[in-house]
């Protein structure tokens, strides 16, 4: 009689454990805070993953601005993205840039949105939202000011987890 072949669902505690390979090329390329805090300063676009009640991703683009320490996001008060946030707060953000693959960059950063200031956003005044507002108004508008759409509202994602990759640190 052949034993059956063992994956990880028929793996028993009299297993040997089994030790994850080092990810040494991972430490290469990751971004020193530096290069992580003026790659996203430089970019526009990002995908946000959500969670639907039934465990379905959703993910969908939106603009962004970093502050340094968090990651803040205009979102549509009355889209999929906002309705699965309030029931389930888990996101996964992905900005990414390069086109060859030794080109290719990015930044994933993962945690709980939270909602600041009124929704939808309708300019009431709110000292927590002066910096982003402003900064986001700057680079995605070339605004001194925030315009309000009664549409949009902000979610803040400081952040639990940071992966960033750097092909452009791999050597040739």
């Amino acid at each position: 009689m052949t034993e059956a072949p063992r994956t990880a669902d028929t793996l028993t505690t009299a297993d040997p454990p089994q030790e994850a390979a080092p990810q040494r090329r991972g430490r290469r390329i990751m971004m020193t805070p530096t290069e992580l805090d003026a790659f996203l300063a430089a970019q526009r676009t990002c995908r946000v993953a959500t969670v639907g009640p039934d465990g379905t991703p959703h993910v969908g683009a939106l603009w962004f601005v970093w502050d340094g320490t968090a990651l803040w996001l205009y979102s549509i008060t009355r889209s999929k993205r906002w309705a699965q946030l309030r029931k389930d707060p888990r996101i996964a953000v992905v900005v990414d840039d390069g086109q060859e693959y030794g080109e290719l960059r990015g930044v994933e950063l993962t945690g709980r949105a939270e909602r600041v200031g009124e929704a939808p956003r309708t300019g009431e005044p709110c000292p927590e939202l002066e910096a982003p507002e402003r900064s986001f108004a700057e680079k995605n508008f070339g605004l001194a000011q925030m315009p309000h759409d009664g549409r949009h509202a902000w979610l803040r994602l400081t952040p639990e987890s940071v992966v960033s990759w750097d092909f452009r640190k791999i050597p040739s």
